[in-house]
């Protein structure tokens, strides 16, 4: 069976979803496939997501998918000293704790409203590609092989993407940019609802630990590690069962769920389109490195890849501004927080600690990268030069 299409997105993640419904709404022809039997199952994420980015993106907040509103974030050393940094200087990294699984169906679903098909349990198995044109990709949907022949391809499959590879684009990943990650629900916690809260230190190696309230007394508490500070697989778990062991608060609740996996904590990939082919979200390596945050990039990739795939195949030759139009809106600051976590790799507890504290006398505006290292570097001068922050 062959079935042709303006627009084939693969992946109905929250990018591939963008991708899809703007492309639709901008009159294109789009097929949206996904390799599982349901959109946003299995849920492999933290669920923190930024109101002040979904206004931007035209999400409206839906009581369907909220499990929580938050009124800031605080940060712990290891010491226990905490950084309070309520709604008005948390800006855009908090919002809504969610529920992904359904989140990630509404944007699905406002796709297919806009005009877009989409299949599930439909996989992507390899495409016929000449010169840097993507002629055909198969399908295997329940067991059938379908040619789907597309005049674009919008890839937005995920952290094991291996679409890339038909186009000759390397998304390969060194260790050091991956952190292996591993996700309890606790319920039964005694906990802050009014806050998202960071644990940092040698808690969790090259990485946090995570605590997003869903309601009283229910919880993600969630590790990310630094693969390459792994001795072995399974030590993700050690330490996020160690550091609950140590915190009352939460080892009086018990596990509902869990779920793992790996992120990204790499720099962007170099090139993102060629041909008639992109890149978007996970797959591109759009991921903040320093939270290991990627859904927000995603659904801002994904609006632009939408758009200029539908003024593609109406007849205007603008696929190549894919690159410059994402980058510009999201590639200094995952360059600045890249660089930052290469640094935070290496700052010890005891940094940590008067990190924490200096920053608990200053005024800081907004939590962002270079806020607060502006707001370091002003405190701690002499710890700034011991680990070379300025950049």
């Amino acid at each position: 069976m062959r079935h042709e299409v303006d627009v084939l997105v693969i992946g109905a993640g929250p990018g591939g979803s963008m991708s899809a419904k703007f492309a639709a709404e901008n009159g294109a022809d789009v097929l949206m496939i996904e390799k599982r039997q349901e959109v946003g199952s299995p849920v492999r994420c933290g669920e923190g997501i930024a109101e002040l980015w979904l206004n931007d993106l035209g999400i409206k907040p839906d009581k369907r998918w909220i499990a929580n509103q938050v009124d800031g974030a605080r940060l712990f050393s290891p010491s226990g000293h905490c950084l309070t940094m309520d709604a008005a200087r948390a800006g855009s990294e908090t919002g809504f704790v969610v529920e992904r699984d359904i989140f990630d169906r509404t944007l699905a679903s406002e796709a297919v409203l806009a005009g877009s098909d989409l299949w599930v349990r439909a996989m992507a198995m390899g495409a016929k590609v000449e010169g840097d044109t993507v002629k055909e990709v198969v399908v295997d949907r329940l067991g059938e092989r379908i040619t789907v022949v597309p005049k674009v391809v919008i890839a937005a499959d995920g952290f094991e993407s291996r679409a890339a590879s038909w186009v000759g684009l390397d998304s390969r990943l060194k260790l050091k940019d991956i952190d292996s990650c591993i996700q309890y629900r606790m319920v039964g916690i005694d906990d802050d609802a009014r806050y998202n809260d960071f644990y940092a230190g040698s808690d969790a190696p090259g990485g946090y630990v995570w605590v997003f309230s869903k309601g009283e007394g229910v919880a993600n508490v969630g590790i990310g590690v630094a693969a390459s500070k792994l001795k072995a697989p399974a030590d993700v778990k050690m330490y996020l069962d160690r550091f609950i062991a140590k915190h009352p608060e939460f080892a009086k609740g018990k596990a509902v769920d869990m779920v793992a996996g790996a992120v990204s904590t790499s720099l962007p990939m170099d090139q993102t389109v060629k041909g008639n082919f992109m890149l978007v979200g996970d797959s591109a390596r759009m991921v903040d490195a320093l939270t290991g945050g990627g859904v927000v990039n995603a659904c801002m990739a994904g609006k632009i890849a939408g758009r200029l795939s539908a003024e593609y195949v109406q007849g205007s030759d603008v696929l190549g501004d894919y690159e410059r139009a994402w980058r510009s809106e999201l590639e200094n600051t995952m360059v600045r927080n890249y660089v930052a976590k290469e640094k935070a790799v290496n700052v010890t507890d005891e940094q940590f600690d008067r990190i924490v504290l200096a920053l608990q006398e200053l005024e800081i505006t907004t939590i962002t990268t270079a806020e607060i290292l502006g707001a370091v570097a002003k405190a701690v001068p002499d710890l700034v030069a011991e680990l070379d922050l300025m950049f």
